[in-house]
């Protein structure tokens, strides 16, 4: 191989990517994504975005005028839908999974952005992005744990007049609590302990 070639060869790996349409816009949903988790909002920056994703920086304001725009769209797609609701024949199965979900969304890298705009911003500025994860988790997670227990409910496994929504409230406010104050560990989110300690104990007969 001549050296011309090899040269030709080291620019063609060095130049940037050329993505355009879904393709570009995932690379700088992933690349937002991972400024948040690895420097936090106030470092994240557009040039920094424009980089990651290898692109220009000019892409990016053509369709969002402001960081704070930028990071709401890359939320509000890389955040998944909650799904159906579990029906195994069993509330404590139902409940298990549906905790389980609320624990991997917390604990993804998804999660730590959230967490990292939380944990900068002032009431104020972080309240759209608040209500963004109320819609989109924190809501479909208590409209899910409602589901299960009145179906708990219809199968004896649940007090009568036990289902409320302080009680359907009480594993993501839990869950919330112990991934911000005690660092969200395995153990401190554990499916288990919060069904078996927490939820059931509060519902049963």
């Amino acid at each position: 191989m001549s050296a011309e070639t090899e040269t030709v060869r080291a620019a063609a790996a060095a130049a940037p990517l050329r993505r355009r349409g879904e393709a570009l816009e995932n690379a700088i949903y992933e690349a937002v994504l991972h400024q948040l988790t690895g420097d936090g909002y106030a470092r994240l920056t557009m040039e920094g975005v424009a980089a990651a994703a290898q692109t220009g920086k000019a892409a990016l304001y053509r369709r969002w005028s402001s960081k704070e725009e930028l990071v709401m769209d890359a939320l509000r797609a890389s955040l998944p839908p909650a799904g159906p609701a579990p029906d195994t024949g069993s509330l404590r199965e139902d409940l298990l999974e549906v905790v389980a979900r609320l624990r991997a969304a917390m604990v993804s890298e998804l999660g730590a952005a959230v967490r990292a705009i939380m944990s900068e911003l002032d009431h104020q500025r972080a309240h759209a992005f608040l209500e963004l994860v109320l819609e989109r988790v924190v809501e479909p997670t208590t409209r899910l744990i409602a589901e299960a227990l009145d179906r708990g409910a219809a199968r004896g496994e649940v007090r009568p007049g036990a289902v409320s929504p302080l009680v359907t409230d009480v594993v993501p406010a839990l869950m919330l609590y112990r991934i911000k104050m005690c660092g969200g560990g395995p153990v401190e989110l554990d499916p288990a302990a919060i069904v078996d300690e927490v939820l059931l104990p509060i519902v049963r007969p």
